[in-house]
C-alpha cells in the first residue's frame, strides 16, 4: 500500500480519509462518506484511500470518521494550521467547510482541481469551544480521489513538564496491547484487524497479549496465520487470571521493560476496531502541547452506526461514573448524521434529536480501556494500576495521571466497535462487588473528605435491590465493603481469590442461578394489575407516585412463598424494573444477553438482615473513612510499583 500522499506543505499525516470496507452495510457506511439522494450514479471505491466519482456526482465527508475534529488539535495540539490533502485525476471541486460549537455549518473555500495534488491550508484559530473540518466534493468530469488525508504542516516539537522536564518529539510508534481471558475467537480476530491495513501495522512495533484464561488463542486454526501477519511482533504470555488490572498491568510492564515504544495502547479483545483509529490516537499524543492519555471512543457493535458516548466523568460528591458536561450518549450516525443540526426549537425538544451537541468539545476525567493509548513518559512516572481486578482501574489510573497534569482526551474520529454496557448485567452479577470495593478505594484516593452522600446513594441502590429481589447482589456487596474495611495490604494477596470467593457466595442465592429458559420453569401465574410498561414523559414522575405506593404497600407484607413454586410473570432485562419487581412475589428475569433467565424469588427475612448488615458497614465505614483514606493513600507507591507487580507475575 503507498503512503498517503504528502507535499510541500504536508509533512506528516494525521488523519487518513477513508472510504468503507467492502460489504459493510449503508448505516455503517454512514460513518465515512455521505452520498447524496441526487445522485444520479453509484459511488464506487476499490480499496479504502481511493474514490471513483462519476461525473456530475457529488459526495460529502461530513462523517465521523473523516471530518477533522478540529476543536480539539486547537485545544490540546501544538498545532495551529492543519492541511488537508489529496490527489484528484478528472476535474473535481473540493468544498471546505467548518462548524462552530453549535452546528452551524460555514463555508471555507471552494477549490477546482484538475489532475493534480492539492494541499489547502486551514487555521485551526476559530475552534475554541468545538467545530469541525469536513469537506464535499463535485465530479465536473469523472473524477478519481486517492490519499485524501488531514496533514500536519510541521513535524511535532517537545513537550515540557510541569517540573521542567523536556520530552522529545517522539517516532510514530506504539506497543498495542490486547489481555484476553476466554476468548480465544476474539483474540484471534483483534490480532487479524492490526494486521489487515500495512500501513497501521507498520506503525505497531509490538503486540502484547496476556493470556489470562484457559481457552487459548493459539489453539484457534488460524491463529498461526494472525501471528505470521503481524511479522514476529506479536508476544503472549500465559498468567493465571488477574482480571482487567493484572493484564492491563502486564501490558504496561513489559512495554516499559521490554521495549522502547514510546506509546503505549491498551484495547479490549471483545471489539472490532477502525485500524486507522491506533495511528489517529498516537498522532494526537506526538502533536500535544503536553503529554496526554488519548481514549478511544466506543462505538456499539450491536448497532454499529451507534455512537456510545462522547465522553465521561466521575460526580465529585456521590464518586460514581456519569456523563461529562455536554456529553451525548446512544447517537446514530444513520439516521442523524453529524451534518443534521435541525433547528434550536429542535435542540430544546428533549423529544427530538439534533447532532448540534456533537459539535462542540467535550472534556474527560476519564476514558474507559477498551481503548486508550498512555505516553511513555506518563507510564514511567505514574506507575503501573491498581491491583483492582476488574472495574475503576481506568477511572483510579485517569484520576492519578490527572492530577499530576496528564489530562485524558476523548478523541472524536479514534473509536472502536464494542458491547454497550448497557446490555451487560454488571450492575448486578458477580461483578458487582468489584463496581462497589473499587469505587470505595478510589473514592478513598481521590473523594470527598466525608463519605455521606456516597453512602446516601449506596443506600438508595441498596433499597433497588431489595425491591427488584436481587439478594445475590446485597451479599456481594456486603463482602466488598467488608474488604475495603480491611484496609490496601491485602489486595495483592486476594487479586486472584476474591472472584472465587464470590462466586461461591452467589451460589446460595436463586437471582443469581441461570437456567436456560423459562420454559423449563412452571408457567407464569400472572400478576393483575402490575405495571410492565414503562412511561415517559414530564409527568412521569408524578404518574408514578401511586406505583411506588403500592410497592412500598407489597414491600411491608410477608412473601406469599406459593409463588416460589412458580413465578408470577416472565420479563425481559429491560422490563424489569422497581415498579413491576417490587409489586410481586416471584418472576423471572432474562439475563442482559439473552442467553437465560434468574428466578428471583421475594423473601423479606432475608432482605431486612441484609439490609441490617449494610446499614452497619455504612456506620462503620463513616467512622473510619479518615483512617481509610490515610492508609489507602501511603499505600499507593506499593500497590502501583514495578517490584510488586513483578513478584505477581514471577508467581504466575
Amino acid at each position: 500500500m503507498e503512503t498517503p500522499s504528502k507535499g510541500t506543505l504536508a509533512v506528516d499525516v494525521l488523519n487518513r480519509v477513508l472510504m468503507p470496507k467492502k460489504g459493510e452495510p449503508h448505516d455503517v457506511r454512514m460513518l465515512y462518506l455521505i452520498e447524496p439522494e441526487e445522485n444520479r450514479q453509484r459511488l464506487s471505491w476499490p480499496d479504502r484511500t481511493s474514490l471513483r466519482i462519476p461525473a456530475g456526482n457529488e459526495v460529502s465527508f461530513e462523517t465521523y470518521f473523516n471530518a477533522f475534529p478540529a476543536s480539539y488539535w486547537r485545544r490540546w495540539s501544538q498545532l495551529d494550521t492543519v492541511v488537508l490533502a489529496m490527489s484528484v485525476e478528472g476535474h473535481a471541486t473540493i468544498s471546505v467547510y467548518r462548524s462552530k460549537h453549535d452546528g452551524t455549518r460555514i463555508s471555507v473555500i471552494n477549490v477546482e482541481a484538475r489532475d493534480e495534488h492539492v494541499e489547502i491550508p486551514l487555521e485551526l484559530r476559530n475552534f475554541e469551544d468545538g467545530g469541525w473540518l469536513w469537506f464535499d466534493i463535485t465530479a465536473e468530469t469523472d473524477a478519481v480521489i486517492t490519499h485524501a488525508a488531514w496533514c500536519a504542516a510541521a513535524q511535532p516539537q517537545e513537550q515540557l513538564l510541569d517540573d521542567g522536564t523536556v520530552v522529545p518529539p517522539q517516532p510514530n510508534q506504539v506497543a498495542v496491547g490486547i489481555p484476553t481471558f476466554n476468548r480465544p475467537r476474539d483474540a484471534v480476530n483483534a490480532l487479524h484487524a492490526l494486521a489487515e491495513d500495512p500501513y497501521v501495522l507498520e506503525h505497531i512495533s509490538h503486540v502484547l497479549m496476556p493470556d489470562q484464561g484457559n481457552q487459548h488463542p493459539a489453539d484457534e486454526a488460524d491463529f498461526a496465520a494472525a501471528e505470521a501477519n503481524l511479522g514476529g511482533k506479536l508476544t503472549i504470555f500465559q498468567q493465571g487470571n488477574l482480571g482487567g488490572s493484572g493484564g492491563y498491568s502486564r501490558i504496561m510492564y513489559e512495554a516499559l521493560n521490554g521495549t522502547d515504544a514510546p506509546f503505549i495502547l491498551y484495547m479490549d479483545d471483545d471489539i472490532a476496531i477502525e485500524p486507522d483509529s491506533i495511528v489517529r490516537a498516537v498522532q494526537a499524543a506526538r502533536y500535544a502541547k503536553q503529554p496526554i492519555l488519548v481514549g478511544g471512543q466506543m462505538l456499539n457493535l450491536q448497532d454499529r452506526s451507534q455512537l456510545r458516548t462522547t465522553g465521561e466523568a466521575v460526580d465529585p460528591d456521590i464518586f460514581m461514573f456519569t456523563a461529562a458536561k455536554h456529553a451525548v450518549y446512544d447517537h446514530d450516525f444513520a439516521k442523524y448524521p453529524l451534518g443534521y443540526v435541525g433547528t434550536l426549537e429542535e435542540q430544546m425538544d428533549p423529544r427530538k434529536t439534533t447532532s448540534r451537541a456533537l459539535h462542540r468539545r467535550i472534556d474527560v476525567d476519564y476514558n474507559g480501556w477498551w481503548m486508550n493509548l498512555f505516553p511513555r513518559a506518563v507510564a514511567e512516572r505514574m506507575g503501573l494500576p491498581l491491583p483492582l481486578f476488574i472495574k475503576w482501574d481506568d477511572n483510579e489510573y485517569a484520576l492519578r495521571s490527572k492530577a499530576a497534569g496528564f489530562p485524558t482526551v476523548t478523541w472524536p474520529g479514534v473509536a472502536i466497535w464494542h458491547m454497550a454496557w448497557a446490555d451487560k448485567d454488571d450492575a448486578i452479577d458477580w461483578q458487582a462487588y468489584f463496581h462497589l470495593r473499587n469505587r470505595l478505594i478510589v473514592a478513598s484516593l481521590y473523594g470527598p473528605e466525608k463519605p455521606d452522600a456516597i453512602l446516601k446513594n449506596m443506600l438508595k441502590s441498596t433499597h433497588k435491590h431489595i425491591m427488584c429481589m436481587e439478594y445475590s447482589t446485597m451479599a456481594i456487596q456486603i463482602e466488598a465493603m467488608k474488604d475495603f474495611l480491611a484496609g490496601p495490604d491485602q489486595l495483592f494477596d486476594i487479586l486472584e481469590s476474591a472472584l472465587p470467593r464470590i462466586q461461591g457466595i452467589r451460589k446460595d442465592y436463586s437471582d443469581a442461578q441461570v437456567v436456560d429458559s423459562a420454559a423449563d420453569l412452571p408457567a407464569a401465574t400472572g400478576a393483575p394489575g402490575v405495571p410492565t410498561y414503562d412511561i415517559g414523559g414530564r409527568l412521569a414522575k408524578v404518574k408514578k407516585l401511586p406505583w411506588g405506593v403500592k410497592a412500598l404497600l407489597h414491600q411491608r407484607k410477608r412473601e406469599d412463598r406459593a409463588h416460589w413454586q412458580a413465578p408470577q410473570l416472565n420479563l425481559t432485562a429491560d422490563e424489569a424494573r422497581w415498579f413491576t419487581l417490587a409489586r410481586v412475589d416471584s418472576a423471572t428475569v432474562s439475563t442482559a444477553g439473552g442467553t437465560g433467565v434468574a428466578f428471583r424469588k421475594r423473601n423479606k427475612q432475608l432482605a431486612d438482615g441484609l439490609l441490617k448488615e449494610t446499614k452497619a458497614l455504612h456506620a462503620e465505614i463513616t467512622k473510619q473513612w479518615p483512617q481509610l483514606r490515610e492508609q489507602y493513600r501511603a499505600a499507593m507507591p506499593e500497590l502501583t510499583s514495578h517490584e510488586n507487580w513483578g513478584k505477581v507475575f514471577d508467581a504466575q
